[in-house]
Formats: structure tokens, sequence, C-alpha cells
């Protein structure tokens, strides 16, 4: 073998390649490496910084792996009847990894805000890397004149003595495989008229049993931050008050998951950047906002993510991996060669 040093190539002829399949690539290649494909029928140079053997004329692609999870549903005041609300559903909640992509290329990032409480409460809204989309939970029910709505987790239903609020609404809404959350459960119709659960993404939201409020479903654990850490948990559902002062609402589900109101305590709000559902109301009492969803980028550090200004952003390293997270707002991320 000749080692050469500044050498000029001046012919009109060819340089011969090393030949060989894929499988003949050389066991640990260095930066520069250079050869002739027969599986790809292509030229190939190795690409220390990012460990790939890349065509010559292409760029190096990345995996990234990503948690996506949308804001949570609020919940709405029972405004009559001695009744307590649904809890908020769950933000839908995806993770997986993204093959092939390109770098220098702009790719959508966005973290949907929680939906408000009131009379109606609001559905949370959608959160999105590249292609990956989940929606915003549902809002919860409440007596008679406050139907739940369906999303990424479905609102709990309110406790009703009518016909139609107080069945749970679905989760996993459009449609996603594998499924970005569950169904909110069903709440009481009588007597007692203690609101449901919101759906969680690792569990359906609990029904009420009389004036018993139903727990929001569970969330999902997940550690690609650096530590467990649940996401995604329902609203719990709320109880009347006038009455059954002294039962609490129901616990929100692990993973952000408000507590609805009950005795003489208010709901709660779904905790930020968990996408966790709102509690649901107690009769006449104040309703609650969802928690705000996150997006969670985990990447080789041989890259370098860089962000529009409208998100607000943090990352950190961890040993050959860097962490980006994105805790609000809407723009794009940009991956390059560090």
């Amino acid at each position: 073998m000749a080692t050469l040093k500044n050498t000029s190539v001046n012919d009109t002829g060819y340089l011969q390649l090393p030949v060989g399949t894929t499988a003949q690539r050389p066991v640990s290649p260095a930066n520069g490496y250079m050869r002739y494909n027969t599986t790809t029928g292509y030229g190939e140079i190795y690409n220390a910084g990012v460990g790939q053997w890349l065509q010559f004329g292409t760029a190096p692609t990345l995996s990234v792996e990503y948690l996506v999870v949308a804001g949570g549903g609020g919940s709405s005041v029972a405004t009559a009847n001695d009744a307590g609300s649904g809890g908020g559903g769950a933000g839908g909640y995806l993770t997986g990894t993204a093959t092939s992509l390109a770098v220098n290329t702009n790719y959508i990032v966005t973290v949907g805000a929680g939906g408000s409480g009131g009379n109606p409460g609001a559905q949370g809204s959608g959160s999105q890397f590249n292609v990956i989309s989940t929606a915003g939970g549902g809002r919860g029910g409440a007596w008679q004149n406050v139907v739940p709505t369906s999303g990424g987790s479905g609102g709990g239903g309110g406790g009703d003595g009518g016909t139609g609020n107080y069945l749970g609404a679905a989760g996993n809404t459009p449609a996603t495989t594998p499924s970005q959350g569950n169904s909110g459960g069903n709440g009481a119709r009588g007597p007692g008229f203690g609101g449901a659960g919101g759906g969680g993404a690792g569990a359906v939201g609990d029904n009420a049993n009389s004036e018993i409020p139903g727990n929001g479903g569970i969330g999902v654990q997940n550690s690609i931050s650096g530590s467990a850490t649940y996401y995604a948990g329902g609203g719990g559902g709320g109880t009347r008050s006038a009455t059954y002062t002294t039962i609490s609402g129901a616990s929100g589900g692990l993973g952000g998951g408000g507590q609805g109101g009950g005795g003489q305590g208010s709901a709660v709000n779904g905790t930020t950047n968990t996408g966790g559902g709102a509690g649901g109301a107690r009769c006449q009492g104040p309703a609650a906002s969802g928690g705000s969803g996150i997006v969670i980028l985990k990447y080789l550090a041989t890259y370098t993510a860089t962000f529009s200004g409208g998100l607000t952003t943090s990352t950190t390293t961890s040993g050959s991996y860097k962490i980006s997270t994105v805790t609000a707002g809407t723009g794009t991320v940009t991956f390059s060669i560090a």
C-alpha cells in the first residue's frame, strides 16, 4: 500500500477505486475512505462525523427520536342541579423515531396549548413534529348543556339527570397507529351526579358512581428527557358540592391530570408541559384549564438543531446524544452537522 500526500492526479483516464459489496465494507472505516459499492451501484465515501457511508454527491441523513404531546382539554362549568362536571381528556401522545431526515431542511414544530376552562370549556390544541401530529384533549362535559368532545384522549361525561352529556367522548381521534389516547368515562345519571374522569394516554377515564366521581386515566411514562416522566394523564371528575361537602373531587391521572373539584375545593388545572387534562368542576364551581403539551427531540450529538424564533427551547447533551425540549410556540427546526 502506498501513502500519498499532496499528490495531484492529472490524467484524462480514470482513478480506480476499491470495488466491493455493502457486506465487504471495511469493519472500522476512517473519515474519507472511498470505494465503489456494487450492491448499491454508487460510489461512496465514509463520513466519520455522522458515522455513515454517503453516496457521492448526497448529503447525510439522521434519525431523531421524538415525543409529541398535545395540550390537554379544559373542563366545563355545571350550572345547575347540583352535579359535577367531567375531567378534560389528555392531549394526544405519540413517541417513536423519525428516520432518514435530511440536513439543512426545515421541519415544522408546534407545541399545543391547553384548553381553557369555562362554560363551555375548550379542547386542547394539537402538537406536531414534521409529519407526526397529535390532537388536543377533549373538553369535559357538564349537566345537560355541554357535551364532552373527542380528541387525543376524550373528555369525561358530566353528572347528568337528563338525556345526553353523561357519556364519555372517544379518544384516539383522529385515529393513529399506535393509538394516541383513550376515551373518557361516563358520568353518573343519579342519584349523586358525579362527573367522570377524562381519558389518558395509558387508560380510559373512570366512570362516576353516584356521587363518587371517576378518576382520570393514567398517562404513559417516557424517559426520552433522561428521566422517567409521566405525560398525558386525564383530569379527574368533579362532584356535587351543596350536599356532599365532604366528598373530594377525583384524582387526575399520572401525567399531569388535574384533580376534580369537590367539597370545598375547586378543580385543578392540568400540569404545564405534560398535556394533562383539567380537573372537572364541582357544581357551579370554577372550571379548570388543561396543561400545555411538549415536544422533545433526541439525536446524535454530531448534529446541531437550530430552532426558529417562534419556539421556546432548551438543549442538553447526554453521552453521545443531544436532547432538545420545546415547551411553547410554533416554528421550525433545522439539523446540521456540528
